[in-house]
């Protein structure tokens, strides 16, 4: 009897479950991808590309593309929800799949739901294809005006997509006044002391300006609410704060943390519910929490690979520990880099060389053709 492994999203854990699936196909199985995108970003490369560093294809990777060279069926569709006991799930537009094993792998949003207009003003930059969209309209403002755009949130993802907004504007001759707006002390908080210090001295530079301390307290029409009333004004919003977890993960009966994230075991296996696997930012490991962050969703994709193929031929799992501390590797818009691990930082234009290798290396085995690429 054919047994039934279902992928939900397209995540950077998936595209590689996906593509050892295709080296070592797993006989008796049929695998699907449930992903509402064709196109799937690859994180470390997307401030390079809106820097305009990257073409489209350089860092996207061709959903259709690498499921059929790895013998995966694609249904272009959101997943709404999922019935555990009967082990299906309901997609937008009310069609159902049922599995034997699932794994989910969908990643996070920013945080909107307690800020007042948020969803209605503004722009989050997950999902990131509708942002991109936004970012193009964006782009064509700052040619023929110089617009106010504030960017909420300024950890890594904040501080980086910023400066290469600032960068990718002027390369093409417009103007525009960036804010980076934190509700806390200090941007990059997670970073060493050095990695903060580099960037402030970076972003005043650069002539960004940077708000602390100033909770957002909601969205309007022409910018932010901020705490004790103060008004910023904004022509665009772009939010890149915290991660927040999909509403599915908890309604539809699987433990999670405090968080609403699927807590899973060493096993990246649901704690409630054998069969049901997660990873990437959707997922918290309970025993080893670490940040939400690509780097840990990419070393995740051969363990959850395995395990899988092992969970559906009823073999013991193998356990994954992951890493202690991770190297981070921050652009600063320009050909330039700062990389951190633990307390240790460096910075210069061979950082941002090492991480091109790093990065082009890790998408050289899922490319696209020319052909597959959008028009940028």
């Amino acid at each position: 009897m054919t047994r039934r492994l279902l992928l939900v999203g397209g995540g950077h854990s998936h595209v590689e479950v996906i593509r050892r699936w295709g080296l070592d196909p797993e006989p008796g199985v049929a695998v699907t991808l449930l992903s509402p995108d064709r196109h799937t970003p690859y994180s470390g490369m997307l401030p390079g590309f809106i820097a305009g560093h990257y073409r489209f294809g350089d860092c996207h990777i061709d959903l259709d593309n690498l499921c059929r060279r790895s013998g995966v069926a694609r249904v272009e569709n959101a997943l709404s929800a999922i019935e555990l006991a009967r082990r299906t799930v309901q997609c937008e537009g009310g069609s159902e799949h049922a599995y034997d094993i699932v794994s989910l792998d969908t990643g996070s949003t920013p945080v909107l739901a307690p800020i007042p207009g948020a969803t209605e003003f503004g722009i989050p930059v997950k999902p990131v294809a509708r942002f991109l969209e936004h970012w193009a309209a964006l782009r064509a403002a700052a040619g023929t005006a110089t617009p106010d755009i504030a960017v909420v949130g300024a950890g890594a993802a904040g501080v980086e997509v910023t400066l290469a907004m600032q960068y990718r504007i002027h390369a093409d001759g417009g103007r525009a006044h960036f804010t980076l707006v934190s509700d806390g002390p200090t941007i990059l908080a997670s970073h060493p002391a050095g990695v903060q210090q580099r960037f402030a001295a970076i972003l005043r530079a650069r002539g960004i300006t940077v708000r602390l301390q100033a909770p957002v307290q909601g969205a309007e029409e022409y910018g932010l609410r901020l705490a004790g009333g103060e008004r910023l004004r904004a022509d665009h919003v772009i939010w890149i704060t915290g991660a927040a977890a999909p509403a599915w993960a908890h309604d539809c009966g699987l433990q999670t943390d405090a968080a609403g994230f699927i807590a899973v075991d060493a096993h990246l296996q649901s704690l409630s519910h054998p069969g049901v696997f997660a990873a990437g930012d959707v997922a918290t490991m309970t025993a080893t929490p670490h940040p939400k962050s690509g780097v840990y969703a990419v070393r995740q994709g051969p363990p959850l690979a395995e395990n899988l193929r092992l969970a559906l031929r009823g073999a013991p799992l193998l356990r994954y520990h992951p890493q202690r501390m991770a190297l981070a590797l921050i652009s600063t818009g320009d050909r330039c880099a700062v990389a951190s691990y633990g307390p240790l930082s460096v910075w210069g234009n061979w950082v941002w060389r090492w991480k091109d290798r790093i990065d082009t290396a890790f998408m050289r085995r899922y490319r696209m053709t020319a052909q597959d690429a959008p028009r940028e």
